[in-house]
């Protein structure tokens, strides 16, 4: 320092000193200490032990340990930080030391108070300190009030007549072409029946249909599609079908005639009307069935309509609940199809083979696994008895019939769902889940987040982080604490005198920092007592101001007559050499 200060910067002489030793001469000249004693100060980055006799350091007596108020505080960050690894940014360095001067505290007996901690007792609880970070609750979605809802209904009854009317024109525009187009092939058959046998492939060719019986066919489906288009009911729609159909049976004259009395043209001819026949009556089972379902279904919506009009809130409520248990129970099919639930104790997150089969593939994969382990034992006689062909019926695909009845659900849970749309404004029908959602048996559910999230809690940690002043192994650094210092301090005086070691313990005086924990002069009188005889006078003094006394105490320094006589100027630095400076004794006076 002197090298740097007289080399580089040239100033005209420097005056050095020990910042416990300012704080001890000035807090004396006001009583709170004696001439004799020790000075203990726990600084930024060490602590300092410094014995006083008649008012003087002694050199030889001084302790220091490589621990101070930084290490207290990075250990509180470190604790906190892992604790709270989601509030890392708020744990900025000065906002941990203002939390370490504000909540940490001593222990008087570290190991009954991390006992207490443990039990959590109520003593634990009220030594517990919360800090609060800044939160803003989230917005509160309150329901929808009578008047939104008749809103939102107006809306949509206006938006349903707006596409309502435009069905209807879209209808009308549909009626008037088919009816256009069936005219046209009226009377493009009228105009057939007046050409001559000769002239017809020319006339058919001009026309673009191939034969007369095309022409009465699109004519057929264009009265069909009229029919419909104009909202004839389904019983009479029926009726036009079978009129229809009985007077096709005329189409088809060779079907009943034995195979011998035709001829080979014929044959063929009979054929082909066997195939067409056999068409049109698989159409016409067809349409039968889509009639009853359709029958039904309105029935259903009949009924369902009664029982709404009898009790609309029993019925709301109803749909509700049936709308629920049929999406749980789509939902869960669809998982245990695609992961089968780790029916096979596959815990790793992947799927396997078997977890991907129903149970009517998993039986069969059993009976084939069986058979061949069976077979594989001796002779093989499968086969030989009658139950062994059962196997075959068993193991056949077309038993797997598990999917008919989530066919069922899932069209009686889309019926559900547009009845609760058509009759509840409110009701929102649920999300179809992604591949990748559907694939997890369990959805993670978060949960939003409240005020206790964005609260630090200081339990134990307000005196396990200052426990390092007295115990530094707790940090890994294997030094003495401050106790251990005052007596290795004590010990290291030439002197045996008891009588100057009681004076020492008399007045020992805490400054720096780390001092204004709360419980540290308790805490140390205590340690200090361990380790004097019996009966010595121990009194532990702290300075009126541990933080700015050590300045105080320079400026007064500064401010005496005498420290010109006390600085070392450049002319001793260069005459004498820095050596000098280090085996020269300080001394205080003020």
């Amino acid at each position: 320092m002197a090298e740097l200060l007289f080399e580089t910067y040239g100033v005209p002489s420097v005056a050095f000193g020990v910042d416990a030793a300012f704080s001890y001469k000035y807090n004396q000249q006001r009583g709170i200490c004696q001439k004799d004693g020790l000075a203990i100060c726990p600084g930024f980055t060490t602590t300092h032990v410094i014995p006083f006799v008649d008012g003087e350091p002694v050199n030889r007596g001084c302790c220091r340990t490589n621990i101070g108020g930084y290490h207290v505080t990075d250990n509180l960050k470190q604790l906190l930080s892992l604790k709270y690894p989601h509030h890392m940014a708020r744990f900025t360095w000065e906002k941990i030391e203002d939390l370490k001067m504000e909540h940490c505290y001593i222990a008087p007996d570290y190991a009954l108070e991390a006992r207490l901690f443990q039990k959590g007792s109520k003593e634990a609880e009220d030594k517990t300190r919360c800090w609060q970070l800044p939160w803003v609750p989230p917005p509160i979605e309150e329901p929808p009030s009578e008047e939104e809802i008749a809103r939102k209904a107006a809306i949509k009854e206006r938006q349903g007549q707006r596409l309502r009317e435009m069905a209807e024109a879209k209808r009308s525009s549909r009626i008037n072409e088919l009816e256009n187009q069936l005219h046209g092939l009226e009377f493009l058959l009228q105009q057939l029946a007046q050409v001559e046998e000769e002239e017809i492939s020319s006339f058919l060719s001009k026309t673009g249909y191939v034969s007369k019986q095309e022409i009465e066919s699109t004519l057929t489906k264009v009265s069909q599609s009229l029919r419909k288009a104009k909202g004839e009911s389904k019983v009479e729609q029926a009726e036009n079908e079978e009129k229809a159909d009985s007077s096709t049976s005329d189409k088809y004259p060779l079907i009943n005639v034995p195979d011998n009395m035709l001829t080979p043209e014929q044959l063929k001819e009979k054929k082909r009307q066997i195939f067409l026949k056999t068409t049109t009556e698989g159409r016409q089972r067809a349409k039968q069935k889509r009639f009853e379902e359709e029958l039904e279904r309105e029935k259903k919506t009949r009924e369902d309509e009664e029982r709404r009009l009898e009790n609309p809130e029993l019925y709301l409520e109803q749909m509700r609940t049936k709308y629920k248990e049929l999406y749980e129970k789509v939902e869960q099919r669809k998982r245990l199809k695609i992961n089968g639930g780790n029916a096979n104790g596959n815990s790793s997150g992947g799927v396997g083979r078997g977890e991907r089969l129903n149970a009517a593939q998993r039986e069969r994969m059993r009976l084939l696994t069986t058979a061949a382990f069976d077979r594989g034992k001796g002779e093989d006689n499968f086969g030989a008895k009658d139950e062994d062909w059962q196997l075959y019926k068993l193991m056949s695909k077309d038993n797997d019939d598990d999917d008919d009845g989530a066919d069922e659900d899932e069209a009686e849970l889309a019926r559900v769902c547009s009845r609760l749309q058509a009759i509840d404004p409110t009701f929102v029908p649920k999300p179809e889940p992604t591949p990748s959602q559907a694939a997890t048996t369990e959805v993670p559910r978060v949960r939003p987040l409240t005020k206790e999230d964005f609260q630090v809690v200081l339990g134990v940690e307000r005196f396990r982080c200052p426990e390092i002043l007295f115990h530094p192994n707790l940090v890994g650094i294997d030094q003495a604490g401050l106790d251990e210092m005052t007596g290795a301090s004590i010990r290291r005086l030439a002197s045996k005198n008891e009588a100057l070691e009681d004076r020492l313990t008399s007045s020992i005086f805490m400054t720096g920092g780390c001092s204004l924990f709360p419980g540290i002069n308790e805490r140390l009188e205590a340690g200090i007592r361990m380790l004097r005889p019996c009966g010595s006078l121990i009194k532990v003094a702290r300075a009126l101001d541990p933080v700015l006394d050590a300045w105080r105490g320079a400026s007064a320094y500064a401010a005496n007559l005498q420290f010109q006589q006390q600085t070392f100027s450049r002319v001793d630095y260069y005459e004498k050499g820095e050596d000098w400076l280090r085996r020269y004794q300080l001394r205080y006076t003020l």
